[in-house]
């Protein structure tokens, strides 16, 4: 059965006619389920014709041992339906890796833990993709076009020319669409540059772009690279993302609706050109999902240090983080406007959003935070294990052990550190080290016996982007005194995301160490009347995680730029809430309870 989307002679045709895409992305496991219906009308009322969305496999199959989950919030299928029912088409990017700032990029971390090659044709890689395939993709065959369902088209990997130059993986994983039962177009996605498309693009497989600025070189790319294909911008990159300790990235609307309307204006060699703004509606990094970059060192050598993604997403697109209608959603809409015909924006949308009043909420001080990380059942392990050796991909690992600690002046290493530990000596704090100092390690005076060392080792996000995708947590190279090797370790795995509410009510029951100012669990009460959008800030706390009955929303950091979390209100109840707090350097003594989001 034909394709509902073709292209020919640099124009791209919808059932044969002369189309443009005019698209946005949003994540469904960006977005609380009771508020998709929300996002994508508000998409609609921008003028977009389509929805893009990523399929992330580590969301519906964190554990290899449990089958994949499609169910509630994973309810891709749900997702797709709603699309079609606001009459957008949908776009499919089933990776399976995404990168979108996404925890490993989307991969499972029991995946890319194992001894293989990832994103190549080893056998050893494309075999639990296949059995991936096999479940995920027949789920939302039959909502393609040709079985009167809203997808139209299906992206092969995703940004491959930026890895790796395999050609072979590519073409099995065109195949692999194919065979599950794709009917409709699939393209492949590479940067608007020559170098990216030597190692990402297929002959005679459309070749879709991502780029965010410089839309005439692209386009001039594109005419002599892939002539007679129409221009796609599968990525046009209306914003970008922010890092923790970094600065929040902005950008103003009249910049993006110029280089949109340079991308459809010129399109291919004959028609004009589609896009698809990434994102039309962020969302947010909910739980430890928020993946990480690198980058140089602090005076741009290496090695490099790790670059963990806030928990926001808003990424300054036009919808915001709650549905807010920017300035840029009108932008957008005007230059859209100019190819197609609007929808109007009903009232709803346009007014602003419901949200709680502004409060202070008074928090009680649960047990300290090397007690509380003491209390688990140990694993053991001669040398400290990796986080996937221990069954374990998001949250926080301690390692403890009695290593000889010879009398005078020696120093604590921990080699090949990733991302940041805490380290205790005899339970009293020693200090802090990270990816580039954990080498260096922390001076201490020996007495020449036997001592505990705690390291509390906290995975930051796993890289999502580059040469460093898919590195494994935890102290990887092991732990010296000095120069010599400590060994005997015990591990206590501390999945934060598996604790819900009876798990955190039975940890604040427990005994209460020193409040403010000190490290640990923290809880407060919020009682409403009528759930509504609100944001939590952590005055007085320093770096953590936040629950609300029992939902881990997030990490919050007093480094910034992110100053509050975004609480939808689908997570709040009529009554009391629960907020449940916990700090690895401070305690505040109080939660606020805001308004209005502070980005940075």
């Amino acid at each position: 059965m034909a394709a509902l989307l073709t292209w020919s002679d640099g124009r791209l045709l919808r059932a044969g006619v002369p189309h443009r895409i005019l698209a946005g992305a949003i994540h469904y496991f960006r977005v609380h389920p009771d508020q998709w219906a929300d996002r994508l009308a508000r998409l609609r009322a921008m003028g977009a014709n389509t929805v893009d969305t990523y399929l992330a496999w580590n969301f519906h199959q964190p554990r290899e041992t449990e089958p994949p989950d499609f169910t509630g919030w994973r309810d891709v299928s749900r997702f797709v339906e709603l699309a079609a029912g606001l009459g957008l088409d949908v776009i499919m990017r089933p990776g399976p890796y995404i990168c979108a700032e996404w925890d490993n990029g989307g991969l499972p971390a029991w995946l890319t833990g194992r001894d293989l090659i990832p994103r190549t044709a080893d056998p050893r890689w494309t075999a639990p993709i296949e059995e991936w395939f096999d479940d995920a993709l027949p789920r939302l065959t039959g909502l393609q076009a040709a079985a009167g369902g809203p997808i139209v088209a299906w992206q092969a990997e995703n940004e491959y020319g930026s890895y790796g130059d395999d050609a072979d993986y590519l073409r099995w994983n065109v195949r692999a669409l194919a065979e599950r039962g794709v009917t409709e177009l699939i393209f492949t996605a590479d940067g608007g540059e020559d170098y990216f498309l030597d190692g990402g693009a297929l002959p005679g497989v459309l070749a879709a772009a991502t780029f965010g600025s410089r839309a005439a070189e692209s386009l001039e790319v594109w005419r002599r690279r892939r002539p007679g294909e129409p221009m796609i911008n599968i990525e046009f990159w209306d914003g970008w993302f922010d890092h923790w300790g970094e600065r929040h990235t902005t950008r103003p609307g009249s910049d993006v609706a110029a280089e949109i309307g340079t991308t459809l204006d010129a399109g291919g060699l004959d028609g004009g050109g589609s896009v698809c703004l990434y994102m039309g509606h962020g969302g947010t990094n909910f739980g430890l999902w928020a993946g990480a970059n690198t980058g140089p060192g602090p005076a741009g050598e290496l090695p490099e240090r790790i670059q963990p993604t806030a928990t926001s997403y808003d990424y300054d697109a036009p919808i915001a983080e709650d549905g807010s209608l920017t300035e840029k959603f009108h932008a957008v809409r005007a230059v859209f406007g100019a190819y197609a015909e609007l929808p109007p924006v009903p009232d709803r949308l346009a007014a602003t959003p419901r949200r709680l009043a502004p409060t202070e909420l008074p928090t009680r001080p649960g047990p300290g935070l090397l007690d509380w990380a003491r209390a688990g059942d140990p694993l053991p392990g001669i040398a400290p294990r990796p986080f996937t050796d221990l069954g374990i991909d998001q949250g926080l690992v301690l390692y403890s052990a009695r290593p000889v600690l010879s009398a005078g002046d020696q120093v604590l290493r921990l080699r090949d550190l990733h991302d940041r530990a805490q380290v205790w000596l005899d339970g009293v704090p020693l200090g802090v080290l990270d990816e580039l100092t954990g080498a260096e390690g922390l001076p201490f005076t020996g007495t020449g016996e036997r001592g505990r060392v705690d390291v509390l080792v906290e995975n930051r996000g796993r890289i999502n982007y580059g040469p460093r995708s898919f590195e494994d947590k935890g102290i990887l190279g092991g732990v010296l005194i000095t120069g010599r090797y400590a060994f005997g370790w015990q591990h206590r795995p501390l999945p934060l995301p598996e604790l819900g509410e009876p798990e955190l009510d039975s940890i604040m029951s427990g005994a209460i160490a020193a409040g403010a100012g000190s490290p640990g669990w923290a809880r407060a009460e919020l009682i409403i009347d009528e759930p509504a959008d609100c944001w939590l800030a952590f005055p007085g706390f320093g770096r953590g995680f936040v629950w609300l009955n029992g939902f881990l929303l997030g990490r919050y950091d007093a480094a910034g730029p992110q100053r509050n979390l975004y609480c939808p209100a689908p997570l709040l109840r009529a009554g009391a809430n629960t907020v449940t707090a916990l700090d690895l350097e401070r305690r505040g003594a109080s939660i606020a309870v805001e308004d209005a989001p502070r980005l940075g």
